[in-house]
């Protein structure tokens, strides 16, 4: 068992993540700017900018899970959360494992980033862009710093509305898609696939991605 902590624990992603921990038998510990979560879990109040919360929750966890946007919000993005939480975790021994975004992910070997492409919509740009920040920003830090991203399909979300299908791909740094060409991942098989990295960890200071 471990002591898992999951910034933005009641998000879409991180809300699937910690349900699917706690499943398995995990110690789960949600932080959350809102106090609020189902019973198999723990709630803390707090936001991974506070350095004083992120010192207590690396100190006191195996794994902190960050799942929250990365564009800025109240003036802040979660790129500048990223070097003191990268600290606090190599010196407390913590993992980090972000929810990433999918514009960073290449169409293709050798490119472009989903982002970059010309049908991308604008109103997601801003996030992906800083989700790309941060996922150059954790492999900028000291070999010391365990961490994971994930990255899901194009298609995921509480917006996308896919159901879950109980099996998965798993890729590296290229959009995945099915036999007819969809990329998708339901909330429920993107939290199975990166709890099976926390318990087996296959992609230390690595970006992966998964589909259906």
């Amino acid at each position: 068992m471990s002591k898992i902590a999951v910034f933005g624990g009641n998000g879409f992603a991180g809300s699937a993540i910690a349900k699917e921990a706690a499943s398995r038998g995990h110690e789960v510990t949600v932080v959350a700017r809102s106090a609020q979560s189902g019973t198999e879990t723990n709630v803390v109040q707090g936001s991974v900018h506070d350095n004083t919360i992120v010192e207590q929750i690396t100190a006191d966890n195996d794994v902190v899970v960050v799942a929250i946007p990365a564009r800025e919000i109240d003036g802040k993005r979660l790129l500048d959360a990223v070097t003191p939480l990268a600290d606090a975790a190599a010196r407390n021994g913590a993992r980090i494992a972000v929810v990433g975004g999918a514009g960073s992910l290449l169409v293709a070997e050798g490119g472009p980033r989903v982002v970059d492409t010309p049908d991308f919509p604008d109103a997601y740009k801003g996030e992906a862009l800083a989700h790309a920040d941060v996922l150059d920003a954790l492999r900028a830090t000291d070999s010391n710093v365990d961490w994971f991203y994930v990255s899901p399909a194009a298609a995921f979300g509480a917006h996308a509305g896919v159901a879950p299908k109980g099996s998965f791909q798993v890729g590296g740094d290229i959009l995945l898609t099915d036999a007819e060409g969809n990329s998708a991942i339901a909330g429920e098989d993107y939290a199975h696939a990166f709890v099976d990295e926390i318990e087996t960890p296959a992609h230390r200071r690595q970006r992966f991605t998964v589909a259906h």
